[in-house]
């Protein structure tokens, strides 16, 4: 993160940890010194370039047309319609529950009966570690699904480019590779599926708790969701069926965004976790 000509001075040095005011970043073809602030340009060399180089006419050309689209877009085939048109083929974008079952009116509230605890983690468990945006594993449940719709490999892409597809975000939820699960037996994306002992991607875990009925809860240490803050992080949840978070503490904004997704987030009182209280599998 640094300016265009400290880049070019950084690469010349060939080292980042150079102190530009003592150090040479180079040797003239004579052998002398060349410091940054020899060739660093003044304010007025900069400003002749910008002289030279912009034009009000360049803006006015630009922004003149700029709400008119290329031909490529304007080309675009399109039905007229107030809605939407989803289309279910898409491995991109995909109308998600929370759209289909939105009502005006407000659901009643259910009580949290015998949940399992889909997963439990320690402290400083990010956004990202919740719904990361990079690579899709190949062996990931996210994968296998976008096999399915015969997606290959290489056209995988990444979790922040598939972010309009809730079927892959959803099998994202806690996907990243290097989470630490206290119901798995080794680092990664995985759980204990508790009414069989069976280990299982924690999604596919979720799916198979939510098909038999099961109400579900997170279990965290201190600072659950910290990190930028990513929408996902509370929707992917919401779609695995959460009920509730129960944490040491939450980031601000993700536990407002938990609560707006109807996620409970619930904190231990001061100096007891789920350690302490014995809690692992069911609540």
């Amino acid at each position: 993160m640094a300016s265009p000509p400290l880049v070019v001075a950084y690469a010349i040095a060939g080292r980042v940890d150079i102190d530009f005011e003592t150090e040479p970043i180079a040797h003239d073809s004579n052998g002398n010194a060349v410091f940054l602030r020899d060739i660093w340009p003044s304010r007025s060399e900069v400003s002749a370039v910008v002289a030279n180089s912009l034009t009000p006419e360049m803006f006015r050309d630009v922004y003149a047309k700029i709400s008119k689209g290329t031909e490529r877009w304007n080309n675009l085939k399109t039905e007229p319609s107030q809605q939407y048109s989803w289309k279910d083929t898409s491995t991109y974008i995909h109308n998600p529950p929370f759209f289909q079952s939105t009502q005006l009116e407000l659901p009643k509230l259910k009580n949290i009966d015998n949940a399992y605890v889909l997963c439990s983690f320690g402290d400083s468990i990010t956004t990202d570690h919740i719904s990361p945006a990079g690579n899709i594993a190949k062996n990931s449940p996210a994968a296998r699904y976008l096999l399915s719709k015969g997606v290959q490999q290489p056209d995988f892409n990444t979790y922040g480019a598939r972010r309009g597809n809730d079927e892959i975000m959803a099998r994202g939820t806690f996907a990243n590779t290097r989470i630490i699960n206290k119901l798995a037996p080794k680092v990664g994306p995985q759980t204990t599926y508790v009414p069989t002992g069976e280990i299982l991607d924690i999604s596919d875990a979720a799916f198979r708790y939510a098909k038999e009925g099961h109400q579900l809860i997170i279990l965290a240490g201190q600072e659950y969701g910290s990190g930028s803050s990513r929408d996902w992080a509370a929707k992917g949840p919401y779609l695995l069926g959460i009920k509730a978070v129960i944490a040491q503490s939450f980031e601000r904004i993700h536990r407002s965004n938990l609560a707006g997704m109807g996620i409970l987030p619930l904190e231990f009182l001061p100096g007891q976790n789920a350690d302490n209280l014995g809690i692992y599998f069911v609540i």
